[in-house]
């Protein structure tokens, strides 16, 4: 057994204190969902931490499927739209007769489409489903929930959805004009007790989606800013010229913005359209728990990326699909940058880098 997959008691604790926020009591039935490319220590870990609250517990595994679609796609990464369930009715009566559903699959179920089946329950029972993140369990201990995150969370949610229009700006160059009037927002503390709703643990972030047209300026990733679908830090600045939504021009010199170029065209060229260039949400982190160097203490296979989303005062910018805009794709990045400033109706919540409202 390799030292990853070893299970530690105070793993086992972590997720039990988890599960507990997430309401699981005893004589609850919990089913752990996964696929053959999660993480075995966190399905293990959270077994054991299952047993101790005395839930019924059982795993429903399901092969990780190959992209098969045609003309070939590039890496798929960040989704948040796992297609191991793969419509599969057993699989989802399964889900949604239980009382709490462990997401363990690589992307998570957040836009997968057979969520609102599951979410919907039996008839007799109606589950809440909590996505693990695929992380080192080191890294989701560190970040486990308290009852201020969510105090938090709801407050800026509160405001974010009452906002009209977010303005960023950095020393680097950013400056981008979001409107945010009708945009769905909201936020996430990373636990759930309601039935019929879902969370992701890690948590601690506020996110808009904005409608079609509401996005323009420049948006500059700086030195030490983050290409989460590459898992790179950046090392050479990258300026993104955005009109109307979309990214019309990528400059730098580096070979980041050359992967991103890269990477961009062959979504273009596979969806027949630019909906991969286009904004899919916006956001800020409030988890003063999340480390923005972490992701240099571990392996790419170690890291989703959930902690740079959610560090205290970083601005997400993120790409791809927007079913609020209208627009369907698989291409995404998550761009988590570090020393914005950000301002909600001209009331600054974030000032370079550091959370202030």
């Amino acid at each position: 057994m390799t030292p990853a997959t070893r299970i530690e008691p105070h793993w086992i604790d972590c997720f039990e204190a988890l599960l507990r926020r997430c309401a699981l009591q005893g004589g609850e039935t919990a089913a752990i969902l996964c696929e053959s490319q999660s993480r075995p220590d966190l399905i293990e870990a959270l077994r054991h931490a299952c047993a101790r609250i005395g839930a019924q517990v059982f795993t429903l595994s399901l092969p990780t499927l190959p992209a098969l679609t045609q003309p070939p796609t590039p890496i798929i990464r960040s989704t948040g739209a796992s297609t191991a369930i793969a419509g599969i009715a057993p699989v989802i009566q399964a889900l949604a007769g239980s009382h709490l559903v462990i997401d363990c699959t690589v992307e998570g179920l957040m836009h997968a489409p057979e969520l609102p089946a599951i979410l919907k329950g039996n008839g007799t029972t109606q589950p809440r489903v909590i996505y693990v993140s695929n992380e080192h369990p080191e890294a989701l201990c560190r970040m486990l929930p308290d009852d201020d995150l969510e105090q938090t969370v709801k407050a800026h949610s509160k405001r974010l959805r009452g906002t009209k229009k977010m303005y960023v700006s950095s020393a680097a160059g950013t400056d981008l004009h979001i409107a945010l009037e009708g945009a769905p927002s909201g936020g996430n503390w990373g636990y759930t007790s309601k039935p019929g709703t879902m969370t992701h643990f890690a948590g601690g972030l506020v996110l808009s989606f904005p409608k079609a047209g509401s996005v323009n300026g420049r948006l500059v990733l700086g030195v030490g800013d983050v290409n989460l679908a590459f898992k790179r830090y950046i090392e050479q600045p990258i300026s993104l010229t955005i009109e109307n939504d979309h990214i019309t021009k990528i400059e730098g010199s580096g070979v980041d913005a050359q992967l991103m170029r890269e990477y961009l065209a062959a979504w273009e060229a596979r969806d027949g359209h630019r909906a991969a260039y286009a904004v899919s949400h916006v956001g800020y982190g409030l988890n003063t728990a999340a480390r923005f160097d972490s992701m240099a203490m571990f392996d790419k296979r170690d890291f989703n990326g959930t902690e740079l989303r959610c560090a205290a005062g970083s601005f997400l910018y993120s790409t791809g699909a927007n079913e609020t805009a209208g627009r369907y794709t698989l291409g995404h990045f998550d761009l988590p940058l570090k020393h914005c400033t950000v301002a909600l109706d001209d009331v600054t919540v974030v000032r370079e880098g550091m959370v202030v409202a």
